[in-house]
């Protein structure tokens, strides 16, 4: 077999089994990182890269692996932009975490939430207590969305991104 061949179906291979291994781990896993999960994904990179090029280890070989994990993204996103279907099995729905302040135990629970992130979480839209929560929702990008029912508490969007000291920062 043709040795980029081989790269090319490698490279789907690993891709796919990455997107299944994020679906079955979870979407609170990919907003919130913290140095392990970064660690964790240097890791996993460096482990596949292999399974992915085998013995290549020429320029060729490492940019046509990266020229098809570009390729496939690209492709997924539009089928899940016109694949409802697609766009289930791939993406998780939004779930609710609280509703009119009262919160929802089985989904934290179920989603791996525990009461000091969902505390944070409160703490970062400018919320003190979860009775002035009107809805909280864990979105499909892993990030915590909250309204509150006080016209005065400023609605703000705060996404969690990874720093270059491995440490998160909000913004």
């Amino acid at each position: 077999m043709n040795p980029y061949i081989d790269i090319v179906l490698r490279s789907i291979a690993v891709y796919f089994f990455m997107i299944a291994a994020l679906r079955i781990f979870g979407k609170k896993e990919i907003s919130q990182l913290n140095t392990a999960d970064v660690i964790l994904i240097l890791l996993i990179s460096n482990s596949v890269q292999n399974a992915m090029v085998g013995n290549n280890s020429s320029l060729t070989g490492g940019l046509v692996a990266a020229l098809i994990l570009f390729i496939l993204n690209y492709l997924l996103k539009k089928i899940m932009f016109t694949s409802k279907f697609f766009r289930q099995l791939i993406q998780s729905k939004p779930e609710i975490l609280i509703h009119n302040g009262k919160i929802e135990f089985s989904s934290l629970s179920r989603l791996g939430i525990t009461s000091d992130e969902m505390q944070e979480a409160m703490r970062e839209h400018g919320i003190e207590y979860y009775k002035d929560v009107k809805l909280a929702m864990l979105e499909i990008d892993g990030n915590i969305s909250i309204i509150s029912g006080n016209e005065n508490i400023k609605q703000t969007h705060h996404k969690r991104k990874v720093h270059k000291n491995l440490g998160t920062i909000n913004s």
